[in-house]
């Protein structure tokens, strides 16, 4: 994961030796792993591939050893971090691993006698000793010139001396000396720590230094040696956030969702090692299910793709598992390692910086290690030489990992943490403004509590004046967790807790705390009504679990004291739609207004406001478009902001389902803008969502998993950026041809529209699920999915907001007997959107209008597709134009083959373009089934060792772990013949199912750089 371009010019650069190559990386980047991956597929390029004793060859057909084609010799030393190294010692070690392919003694030159004092088991396999040159200096280069002679008699071999950070002189002038004078088949590789390196030493010598980068990628640099050898330096970076969710993805599947990948990555900081080491820590610990066959890059077994959904385990579940966990032994050892090498004001320094916590300028650091200037900048730099600490900006120094922090602290006593803790608290005092969290969590760490009840609040205050709440949030859970606390104290912060509640981003710990607020029969009546409110926003706008609503209902009669909240409350009340209280959500609206005309307020009624805006684009009033360019833009209040960036939010997400793509894209632009200027994470977060929405609707497929993964690296996991994931992810995989996760997707979107008070991730859960059991087959199953759908659409007079659910319906019905309650259906849609607004449902229903008159035999279906064609087309959907393109071919295929033909070429233009492999391998399915010919292909031909088209197709399905028989109805074929092409694809690209992704990767890598290269 994240080495394909590295593996790839380490590959190639081995098979053209002569050459030198430097793999350079921190412990735990995969050096070694790296290098042994290279000499694997070395032996692969062959055309054979290992598999114990024999190999596989291309056909597939097992080999005995003996007809092999022969390995490239791979001798592998090592140099270790010993006070009294053995000279030459990882030379020697790997020449020992020799003895087996040396040919007679009569056969080598004479000059390799010299190894015979450092090789003793070799001896009797060399020749004689040469006479000693009676100095050491000619020891050395005898013993250079034999070690040269020798691997020149072997057949090209790789010589592979690792962590040269530690080699002795002795080796370090052995090396120096054979890259100079470089046999001419010999591949020298060498890794190596930078980070251990003594500081300011080139790395690691003037022979292996590279020239300025020529070729190759990112993070490469090819130059040369003395004698014109190729010296290639790969510097392993750590993994990025991105590369750490697919490595994830590998081995946890769908229970790797953004937010764990995201504790990973902040665990690990990219380490590969690290990483490995964690999930193995989930795989071993949490209920996850595995198969025992298949293995993952990481060499773990992998997961069930089932667990995420199942239930028998949860993102938290697996996030707890890691909290609990310790320190990656790997990382754990690298940072005890670093740290034992640091001297007295080195230590102090570290010690300080794991105390303070969070990064920290030179001077405070000086102050709380208790040093003077001097000596404070000699161990903060020695800090930094041995990559312990670095500089996160200028003059803001930190740990490089969370993780290598906890490790650190861990060695500090006690006793010396609270004096540390001390001297913390009196720098920090002196700082304008006074840093009152900061303060606080030393004197807490102290042990001072009643001084930290006095600090927690004021730091709260301090946060929420300064535009922190989130900061002002935190302090006051902490406070509030407190059991000794004032009842007085407790009262206020709870209540300053529900004020600031509107925006949480993480709602689950407010939730908890407020839950056992309302139980507090010592709050004041009013106070306890208020907190009742806030908690039933959190649970039914974050969490979106409509039971939030009745904690609102029952807060209004706590708040007759205070009619401006309970007129809040009503207005949160109207925004429920299930179970048939949309209808009374005019009556609360009414209610709210008629208490604030005897109580004005301008946020309560800059809430009626976005309310009232969010019902009629509901209802696909035209008229709401003019009304919002009336929303205040530059108000001061916040909470008028607030409630305008709602607005904007709101319209804009449901003109996506009316089909306004255009609209909705400006709309949520805005409402983005806005919530970011004004300090409102959660719309923020929701707004982006729906514009990666629009991303996929617009055809930019590729776009949607690398902007979910940057949005979730921001934002904490809300329950309906988890909904939406999956709607997408769902739609994602059912048109990739992952059918098994589509479905996981589709039911976990589902569970979560059951539970949410507006029902439109109800309707498109069903419509993704009907859909994909239409494709499976399963009529009566869809015809299931739908029928509670269409219940909910017509209670809630959602019909606006059907352009997904309805042709799948009718689909559905048609398909199992329902002609008529079909024909009622789109009737019904029909005669609910006259007079309004709705390009998406109205093309929705001239496709159910061809697909009636298509089971009638009507020839009319085909005009009813084609209108349904242009309007996905003017609103600027290009898949949805071409499954009505497709939809028209076949209609129009007994009458009008060339337009027929023409409409079917162009629907599967657009999947190819999309990468939609599913509906490409429908298409042509149909297509062939209609004797409507090609789109001008090049015809069969032979493809040798590169995959064919559809080759290429089955590899990209099993490298994203898709099973035969859903890679069978994903590309409608038999399963013997994907039995045939799953063969043929594991012996071209030389692996196992397990190993698909990385080998295709590698194979597109090579092409590529063939294809650069003439």
């Amino acid at each position: 994961m994240g080495r394909v371009g590295e593996l790839a010019r380490l590959t190639e650069a081995l098979a053209r030796p002569p050459a030198v190559l430097l793999v350079e990386g921190e412990a735990g980047s995969g050096k070694s792993r790296l290098v042994a991956e290279a000499v694997r597929a070395l032996d692969e390029r062959s055309g054979n591939r290992t598999t114990g004793n024999g190999t596989t060859s291309q056909d597939g057909t097992p080999t005995p050893p003996s007809a092999t084609a022969p390995r490239r010799p791979v001798l592998l030393g090592r140099c270790h971090p010993l006070r009294e190294p053995e000279p030459f010692g990882p030379v020697v070690d790997a020449l020992r691993d020799a003895a087996a392919l040396l040919p007679p003694p009569a056969e080598l030159p004479p000059s390799t006698g010299a190894l015979r004092l450092v090789l003793p088991d070799l001896a009797a396999q060399l020749p004689a000793a040469p006479p000693d040159g009676g100095t050491l200096l000619s020891a050395r280069r005898l013993l250079a010139q034999g070690v040269r002679a020798l691997l020149t008699a072997l057949d090209a071999p790789v010589l592979v001396v690792e962590d040269l950070q530690w080699a002795d002189d002795a080796t370090l002038d052995l090396l120096v000396r054979l890259a100079r004078d470089l046999p001419p088949r010999l591949a020298l590789v060498v890794t190596y720590r930078p980070e251990d390196l003594p500081p300011g030493a080139p790395a690691p010598g003037a022979a292996f230094r590279p020239a300025p980068a020529r070729t190759g990628g990112h993070g490469a640099g090819v130059g040369h040696g003395a004698v014109g050898a190729p010296v290639r330096l790969e510097r392993l970076e750590p993994l990025d956030e991105r590369e750490v969710a697919a490595l994830a993805r590998s081995v946890l599947g769908p229970a790797a969702t953004p937010e764990l990948a995201r504790v990973l990555y902040e665990r690990s900081q990219g380490l590969p090692l690290a990483v490995e080491e964690d999930l193995r820590t989930l795989a071993e610990r949490s209920p996850i299910e595995r198969t025992p066959t298949e293995r993952t890059p990481t060499g773990l077994t992998a997961t069930e793709r089932t667990s995420a959904s199942s239930g028998r385990t949860s993102t938290g579940d697996l996030a707890a598992v890691l909290a609990a966990a310790e320190v990656p032994r790997g990382l754990r050892d690298a940072v005890t390692e670093r740290l034992a090498r640091l001297g007295g004001d080195g230590a102090a320094v570290v010690a300080a910086a794991a105390v303070l916590g969070v990064p920290a300028d030179e001077a405070l650091l000086t102050a709380v290690a208790g040093l003077d200037a001097e000596a404070g900048a000699d161990g903060l730099t020695e800090a930094l030489h041995a990559a312990v600490l670095r500089e996160t900006a200028p003059d803001r120094y930190a740990f490089r990992s969370p993780s290598a922090r906890q490790v650190a602290q861990g060695r500090v006593a006690g006793p010396r943490r609270r004096v540390l803790h001390q001297r913390a608290v009196a720098a920090l005092g002196t700082r304008e403004p006074r840093p009152l969290a900061r303060i606080a969590e030393h004197t807490l760490a102290m042990g001072d509590r009643p001084a930290w009840q006095d600090l927690a609040q004021a730091a709260a205050d301090q946060a929420a004046a300064l535009g922190d709440p989130g900061g002002a949030r935190r302090m006051l859970r902490g406070l509030l967790d407190e059991s000794d606390l004032d009842p007085r104290r407790r009262g206020r912060a709870a209540l300053a807790l529900a004020r600031l509640a509107a925006d949480d981003v993480d709602p689950a710990a407010s939730v908890q705390v407020l839950s056992g607020m309302v139980a507090d029969s010592r709050l004041p009546v009013a106070d306890r009504g208020e907190i009742r409110l806030a908690l039933g926003f959190l649970m039914a706008v974050h969490s979106g679990n409509r039971a939030g609503f009745d904690r609102i209902r029952e807060s209004l009669e706590e708040l007759e004291e205070r009619p401006v909240r309970a007129a809040r409350a009503m207005v949160a009340i109207a925004m429920d739609e299930r179970d048939g209280a949309g209808r009374r959500s005019g009556e609360w609206l009414a209610r709210a207004e008629n208490l604030l005309a005897a109580n004005p307020d301008e946020d309560v009624s800059a809430a009626v406001r976005a309310t009232t805006l969010t019902f009629q684009a509901r209802s696909a009033d035209p008229a709401v478009w003019d009304r919002l360019d009336e929303l205040p833009r530059d108000s001061e209040r916040p909470e008028v902001m607030r409630q305008t960036t709602r607005a904007l939010y709101n319209t804009g997400e449901i003109a996506i389902e009316l089909g306004y793509d255009r609209r909705s894209a400006n709309l949520l632009e805005e409402s983005r803008r806005l919530a970011r200027l004004t300090g409102i994470p959660y719309l923020e977060c929701y707004s982006r969502l729906a514009l990666i929405r629009l991303d996929m609707l617009a055809g930019r497929w590729d776009l949607v998993e690398p902007r979910f993964a940057r949005l979730g690296a921001e934002f904490d996991d809300l329950a309906m950026a988890g909904a939406e994931r999956s709607l997408l992810f769902g739609r994602l995989a059912a048109g990739r041809g992952r059918l098994a996760l589509a479905r996981e997707e589709f039911e976990i979107a589902a569970r979560f529209g059951q539970r949410e008070s507006q029902v439109t991730v109800a309707l498109r859960a069903a419509a993704g699920l009907g859909g994909l059991q239409l494709l499976e087959g399963d009529t009566a199953g869809a015809a299931g999915t739908v029928g509670p759908a269409l219940a909910t659409a017509r209670q809630a007079d959602a019909w606006a907001r059907t352009a997904e659910l309805l042709p799948v319906a009718v689909e559905a019905l048609l398909a199992t007997g329902g002609r008529a309650e079909a024909g009622e259906v789109t009737e019904e849609a029909t005669q609910s959107l006259t007079d309004r607004g709705a390009p998406a449902v109205t093309a929705s229903l001239h496709l159910s209008r061809g697909l009636l008159l298509d089971a009638d035999g009507d020839p009319e279906a085909a005009e009813a597709f084609t209108r349904a064609r242009d309007h996905w087309q003017d609103i600027g959907r290009p898949y949805e134009a071409a499954r009505a393109d497709e939809r028209i071919a076949a209609a129009l295929a007994a009458r009008d083959r060339v337009r027929a033909a023409e409409r079917m070429a162009a629907a599967e233009r657009v999947y190819l373009e999309l990468g939609a492999t599913t509906d490409t391998a429908r298409c042509r399915k149909l297509r062939r089934d209609l004797d409507l010919g090609g789109i001008g292909s090049p015809g069969r031909r032979g493809y040798g060792k590169r995959l064919s088209p559809r080759e290429r197709q089955v590899a990209e399905l099993l490298a994203q772990g898709t099973g035969n028989q859903d890679i069978a109805q994903a590309l409608f074929l038999s399963p013997r013949t994907v039995e045939h092409h799953v063969a043929n694809v594991l012996a071209k690209l030389g692996t196992g199912r397990a190993g698909t992704a990385q080998a295709l990767a590698l194979a597109d890598a090579e092409d590529a750089a063939g294809e650069g290269g003439g």
